[in-house]
């Protein structure tokens, strides 16, 4: 184990509150069998692959065992596929609680885990660090506190990155609703407007995710918009981008959501003069001589994993649920697990993530509240901000 880990590792353990009175040894994790029985629920197959999350979450406790484990202790993970179905997911839930006797949830990635489970995690007192919150329930319960910033958070930081550093007057947003996301975005806009003091120019919440966007840009630029906020995917954005070209339009910055910074919507892009920002999750994923991705990417370089923002969110779970181990002096069980995050009183800063990250006892969890800002520029992502974009208190 690397120094850095290691001085990485007590520092949370402090902050957990669980480290020994000062001339005291930290406290010792022990388990059944040598072994600590660990899930995720994630939407592999079906209509969306998130899999590269938990993959990224087993390459960093794999690497774990190879050196011992945890105090002696190796990580047993078993990744579910909840299929994007909503009885498949609680399905998956119930089987890793009460068959495979899992201790927490950690790395999950899905459409409806949080929405469909979070209830359940709560019930059981297993708790959730989720590798990539997507529906707004991750976001709004006690039981799941994921290590990314999110869809929601993330509009908030685009509007605000527009209005405040971008100094455009008409910010708007064109949002794709899918499930009940609605009001999470809607929630997202007003914090902006709490936090700025200025007011959304126009809000439309009928784009389709497949269609002609024609009808949307001509909106925008008819309607006086000077900038405006998307939350589309790979294709959306692409699509996006390209019927701002066919209608010749100039004068508006388009600001899209973490899913559009891919090296794919960049060479699809590489032709187009429109001002295209996107927020990060993390650290750029793009940026291999950054520090803060250098144990990142030696990691999954030795697990052969691609080098990609989903598999940063992956390895940061790993990291903290590894440092909420370290600092359990006695049995590793779900109620002790349980009881070391929701103990959490001081955050934890981990080098790929802009905010600190906490679990503690709230009844809402959303630690991570920064982005870094990336600029399409010639078929590729140039780092338009390179500190974090942080969110100030409500």
């Amino acid at each position: 184990m690397s120094k850095r880990f290691e001085a990485r590792s007590v520092g949370a353990a402090l902050a957990f509150g669980l480290a020994a009175l000062c001339g005291q040894a930290f406290g010792k994790p022990t388990c059944t069998d040598g072994v600590i029985k660990v899930g995720a629920v994630s939407t592999i197959t079906g209509v969306a692959d998130f899999s590269e999350v938990p993959k990224a979450t087993k390459a960093e406790f794999d690497s774990i065992n190879a050196k011992g484990g945890i105090d002696g202790c190796k990580i047993d993970y078993t990744i579910a596929d909840d299929k994007g179905d909503p009885q498949v997911a609680a399905q998956a839930a119930r089987d890793l609680i009460d068959n495979k006797g899992v201790v927490a949830m950690v790395g999950s990635a899905s459409l409806l885990d949080c929405q469909v489970n979070a209830l359940t995690y709560q019930r059981k007192n297993v708790l959730a660090i989720q590798g990539l919150g997507v529906d707004s329930a991750c976001f709004a319960s006690p039981s799941v506190s994921p290590v990314n910033v999110g869809p929601f958070v993330l509009s908030t930081a685009m509007a605000y990155y527009a209005s405040q550093t971008l100094k455009v007057k008409n910010v708007c947003a064109f949002f794709i609703i899918l499930g009940g996301t609605q009001e999470a975005y809607k929630q997202a806009l007003v914090n902006w407007e709490k936090m700025t003091g200025k007011k959304l120019h126009m809000l439309d919440l009928t784009v389709p995710i497949q269609g002609d966007l024609t009808p949307y840009l001509i909106k925008a630029r008819d309607g006086g918009c000077d900038a405006v906020i998307n939350n589309g995917v790979e294709p959306n954005v692409v699509q996006w981008v390209k019927t701002a070209d066919a209608q010749k339009i100039t004068n508006i910055k388009w600001l899209f959501l973490a899913p559009a910074y891919t090296v794919q919507v960049a060479k699809a892009l590489a032709d187009s003069k429109q001002p295209v920002y996107a927020g990060t999750e993390w650290e750029p994923y793009t940026e291999s001589n950054l520090p803060a991705n250098q144990q990142w990417i030696a990691t999954m370089k030795a697990a052969d994993r691609p080098l990609t923002a989903f598999s940063q969110g992956g390895y940061l779970a790993a990291n903290v649920f590894v440092d909420v181990i370290k600092g359990i002096n006695g049995p590793v069980n779900h109620d002790t697990v349980a009881k070391a995050l929701r103990g959490m009183r001081q955050p934890v800063k981990y080098p790929l993530a802009g905010s600190p990250w906490i679990f503690g006892d709230g009844k809402t969890h959303t630690p991570m509240q920064s982005t870094k800002i990336m600029k399409l520029d010639n078929g590729a992502w140039k780092v338009e901000t390179p500190q974090f974009v942080t969110l100030p208190k409500l």
